[in-house]
């Protein structure tokens, strides 16, 4: 029996499915489903999964004690360009900080170069007089008499929208609140990001640039997030919903709703505190994160049960693979490499006789051609349906149809006819190009982060994950493999997992040795008494945790290292301790420190966060059983290229102890595990599925 006290809504809205789960007190999964997004309005296709979950488990909405959110949608509006007119505001003498940038091509020879879409045109970039040094102090008050002809500026533009970013507001934020101020009294309607909010750090190209993002999306974010909120009440949710953050954690609603920049990117975070909680429970401390959906494909690396993070990420490149040809975003964010390759994935053969995969989708409307809601291009869930490795009367519990001829037709239409191949060949050749996609997507991942994928476990979740994971893992020189529970809705259950938490990262340069350890402590309480109302608003009981970092570099360097400190107020005899970390951490990276250089700190680091759930411990089965397939099914072999059969097993029927070995298809409700012929499977105590590649079976 169930414990009904505590039950916990999750919602993540992805590009083709929206995923729901519902767990109990004590996180046992009651019911999961997959529904169709609804793009017109994403809030009807999460309304309907909640329904779902809710008349499956004969749940009342008053039975809910907490709800979780993560959506795309934030995302989408920035890479698809849909947001707000925005006007930026910055410091007198600045207003040619977007066109200047970095002051560099991002491909130094290319004479066709297009430069990325920053949003807001020279004619939507205005100034106005005062200026703060780097210390925060005054040199210049604010011109407040120009006020009444900036409102005019920006009325006549048409903005609806107002980023802000004056010089060194991170260090004294009093010209952007007055100006604020100022704005709103001239234009009460007004929607205004402040750089100092968004964004408190040095560098102002990426401050404004992560301002203008924020400005950009807040309007419909806002609404999008009322919407949501105003019709799930009306349904008799009675706790308050919280939002999944790009960099891990979970956030009040008014947060959201002011500083929405946070939620891109909210929904693969899920995944990423999954696939970290996961290999804390089975003391798997190198895990590369493996989430294919509908739309994309998302990798990240984990170390020490923790995923990897950055402070910046690129939104919108106008080169897919080339670093600096997006718009710079400065949040902190769980790093991950995430590629136009999923389910939906639309396929088609070059003017060099090529076969190109994405990414472009085909999403839920109108889908692959199996869907038989009107898609007619090839896609990767067609090229799987016609090698025989999805169930049609199987597929999405059932609600779904698949149509196995508009598969087959889409595909010879697609990609056969030029290649002068049938359905099946073409098919196999469309899951080679994406699978090797997304291996070298992980492979060029790990080369970048100075790590090595071979010796890693693959956590492989998301409606296609399981169904790609041996035939990615194979190309990515990646042996062993975990499918968790429930897998389908891999993001929207690590939302469960993840604490309420806020980071916040300020700019207060200093040298080390030259740290007024009084001023950086007052500083510190003031970020920890900011970050501290943030969580209470959403974890209003229960223990607070903080972690604190310094982001520090040799004295002349254009970047830093992040350094972590102690959680307390600094002394006296920790200078020489970070000093020594420092140089040890820089080794470590660059292979040796540099004796006797000044070492410098530009940037401080806060996350304070909620408790996370204990970590779930499992038995191991002490014996070993073969597990009886309930059927077999004719598949195209992707190791030899061959038809052959494939044992078919029901995941609801294995059992800690079980195993089998490949060719194999392991069906539940949501998703299929593909066990190549190349690997086995086997069951552990907590109900994950092991693959093992074997050495023998190999090409």
């Amino acid at each position: 029996m169930h414990n009904t006290n505590g039950l916990r809504l999750a919602v993540d809205i992805g590009g083709t499915f929206t995923d729901t789960v519902l767990v109990d007190g004590q996180r046992h999964i009651l019911a999961t489903t997959k529904t169709p997004t609804t793009p017109e309005n994403p809030t009807l296709g999460a309304l309907a999964g909640a329904q779902h979950v809710l008349a499956e488990t004969g749940t009342g909405w008053s039975q809910i004690r907490g709800f979780i959110h993560g959506t795309t949608l934030a995302t989408n509006a920035l890479i698809e360009r849909r947001g707000a007119v925005v006007a930026t505001v910055t410091s007198a003498g600045f207003r040619d900080i977007l066109e200047i940038a970095y002051e560099r091509r991002y491909s130094q020879y290319d004479i066709n170069l297009v430069k990325p879409d920053l949003i807001v045109p020279r004619a939507r970039a205005f100034t106005i007089g005062g200026r703060m040094d780097a210390r925060g102090h005054a040199l210049q008050p604010l011109d407040e008499k120009a006020v009444a002809r900036l409102a005019a500026e920006i009325g006549g533009s048409g903005a609806a929208a107002v980023a802000i970013c004056l010089m060194h507001a991170y260090a004294n934020p009093a010209h952007e609140l007055r100006l604020r101020d100022l704005l709103l009294e001239a234009m009460p309607g007004l929607v205004i990001s402040l750089s100092h909010e968004v964004s408190p750090e040095a560098r102002e190209f990426d401050r404004l640039s992560t301002t203008i993002a924020n400005a950009y999306i807040q309007p419909q974010m806002a609404g999008y997030l009322s919407d949501f909120q105003a019709r799930f009440s009306n349904e008799g949710l009675t706790c308050p919903i919280l939002m999944m953050t790009a960099g891990g954690g979970m956030t009040a609603m008014e947060t959201a709703a002011r500083l929405p920049v946070r939620l891109v990117e909210s929904g693969p975070a899920g995944g990423a505190i999954l696939a970290a909680r996961i290999a804390a429970e089975t003391g798997e401390r190198a895990v590369l994160s493996f989430d294919m959906g509908g739309t994309t494909a998302k990798l990240c690396l984990i170390d020490q049960y923790r995923p990897q993070t950055a402070r910046k990420f690129e939104i919108a490149r106008a080169a897919r693979f080339i670093k600096g040809s997006g718009m710079p975003v400065r949040i902190p964010v769980i790093e991950m490499i995430e590629i136009g390759a999923g389910g939906g994935s639309i396929a088609h053969v070059d003017r060099l006789g090529r076969i190109q995969v994405g990414p472009e989708s085909a999403g839920s409307e109108p889908g692959p051609a199996a869907f038989a809601k009107g898609g007619t291009e090839p896609t990767v869930t067609d090229a799987d349906v016609v090698q025989g490795l999805i169930e049609p009367g199987r597929f999405a519990e059932g609600r779904l149809g698949i149509d196995e001829e508009a598969a087959e037709a889409a595909l010879v239409s697609g990609v056969g006819q030029a290649l002068e191949v049938d359905a099946a060949e073409a098919a196999h050749g469309v899951s080679e190009i994406v699978d090797e996609n997304m291996a070298a997507a992980g492979r060029m991942h790990a080369v970048e982060s100075g790590k090595d994928l071979g010796a890693r476990l693959m956590i492989a979740f998301g409606g296609n994950g399981p169904l790609h994971a041996t035939r990615v893992a194979r190309r990515a020189h990646v042996n062993r493999i975990l499918i968790p529970r429930d897998p389908g809705v891999g993001s929207a259950v690590g939302f469960l997992f993840a604490p309420v938490s806020f980071e916040i990262i300020r700019s207060r340069y200093s040298t080390l040795e030259a740290l007024d350890l009084d001023g950086h402590n007052a500083f510190f309480d003031a970020m920890i008494e900011e970050a501290q109302a943030v969580v209470r608003a959403g974890a209003p009981q229960g223990r607070l945790t903080g972690r604190r970092q310094a982001f520090m570099r040799y004295h002349g360097q254009g970047h830093e290292i992040e350094i972590p400190l102690p959680d307390r107020a600094l002394e006296e005899a920790d200078i020489p301790a970070l000093r020594r970390v420092f140089e040890e951490e820089y080794s470590r990276q660059f292979s040796r420190a540099v004796p006797g250089m000044t070492i410098e700190v530009l940037n401080w680091a806060l996350e304070i966060s909620s408790e996370p759930p204990a970590l779930a411990r499992h038995q191991e089965p002490r014996q070993k059983r073969l597990a009886q397939p309930t059927g077999q099914r004719r598949i195209l072999c992707d190791v030899t290229g061959t038809w052959r059969e494939a044992d078919i097993h029901d995941r609801d029927t294995l059992r800690p102890g079980d195993h089998l070995n490949g060719p194999a298809l392991i069906i539940e409700p949501q998703t299929t595990t593909f066990v190549s012929a190349d690997f086995s499977a086997s069951v552990d105590g907590g109900g994950n599925i092991w693959l093992i590649r074997n050495r023998e079976g190999d090409r």
